[in-house]
């Protein structure tokens, strides 16, 4: 199977370029994946806003499959350059889906529980109405819609608090904190799924080879707060940090986060596709920081 992907340097794309590549060892327990080549194109190379360009990288690569992981992820900076958001992550991924559809290759869109208000109290399913409430949000949200429309066929698949090897992350970040501070406080009423692009890069690329499609939310087993989140990364660091939890007021953003984004894993399970708990994959990301 042959796949293009967009946002290779990204903390999902290294991800999906491991396992592709063999470059890792995959440690997320999934079955090996069948014959498969890879380009990914430099970030320089594949501007999602230049049509042209877009259409060009796909004419070359002739993929059977573009995982589109690319985006303008800044939540708080998308409240201020709302229209850079839209350029990227909604009119640059119409640009991919034409071309994908022109070129008769399959498309997986990267999305995300910020579609959510977060008023909800049970986890989210496909199929309850999308109410961003912030730039970033509704950017994706757009998206969504508008891929929809040009390739009926699209894979959409929505994540949550991502983390992982290779770039900025919420556990690298505690674990800093912690190793340099008595205290830290964490915010305690904004729960969702946090989700290891290990494991996560391993489900796509099952839903590709499964040829999924339609919405499809895939995060890890399990939701927490961001303060449970931190406790636990900073227990199985073996630090001795106190841990407070605070609350979203007293640590104001630019960007509203929802306050309830837990992502149901039933689309997820339909295609057999299982994913460990996030405790799970803390301690595996953790054992990979560490060795």
């Amino acid at each position: 199977m042959r796949y293009l992907l967009f946002g290779a340097s990204g903390l999902l794309g290294q991800q999906i370029v491991d396992k592709l590549s063999g470059c890792k060892r995959d440690v997320s327990g999934a079955a090996p994946l069948a014959e498969a080549s890879l380009t990914a194109p430099a970030s320089k190379d594949a501007d999602l806003r230049d049509h042209a360009g877009v259409r060009a990288v796909i004419c070359d690569a002739k993929p059977d499959w573009i995982i589109l992981s690319a985006a303008y992820t800044d939540v708080d900076g998308c409240e201020s350059n709302r229209e850079l958001a839209f350029a990227v992550n909604c009119e640059g991924a119409l640009n991919v889906a034409h071309a994908a559809r022109e070129f008769g290759s399959r498309l997986l869109f990267m999305s995300t529980d910020y579609v959510f208000d977060g008023s909800k109290r049970s986890p989210y399913e496909v199929t309850d109405p999308k109410n961003p409430t912030g730039v970033y949000g509704e950017s994706k949200a757009c998206a969504e819609e508008q891929i929809a429309k040009v390739l009926p066929n699209v894979c959409i698949a929505r994540t949550s608090w991502l983390f992982g090897p290779g770039g900025k992350s919420f556990p690298a970040t505690i674990v800093k904190l912690a190793a340099s501070r008595p205290e830290i406080a964490v915010v305690n009423d904004q729960r969702g799924s946090p989700t290891f692009t290990v494991d996560l890069a391993g489900a796509l690329l099952q839903l590709c080879q499964a040829s999924a499609h339609g919405i499809i939310h895939v995060t890890n087993e399990g939701n927490c707060t961001w303060f449970d989140f931190a406790v636990e990364i900073v227990r199985l660091s073996g630090l001795d940090t106190a841990v407070r939890p605070v609350t979203t007021a007293e640590f104001p953003r630019p960007a509203k986060r929802p306050a309830y984004s837990v992502l149901s894993p039933q689309s997820l399970n339909s295609y057999n596709v299982h994913l460990p708990s996030w405790q799970d994959a803390i301690r595996r990301y953790l054992a990979q920081k560490i060795s």
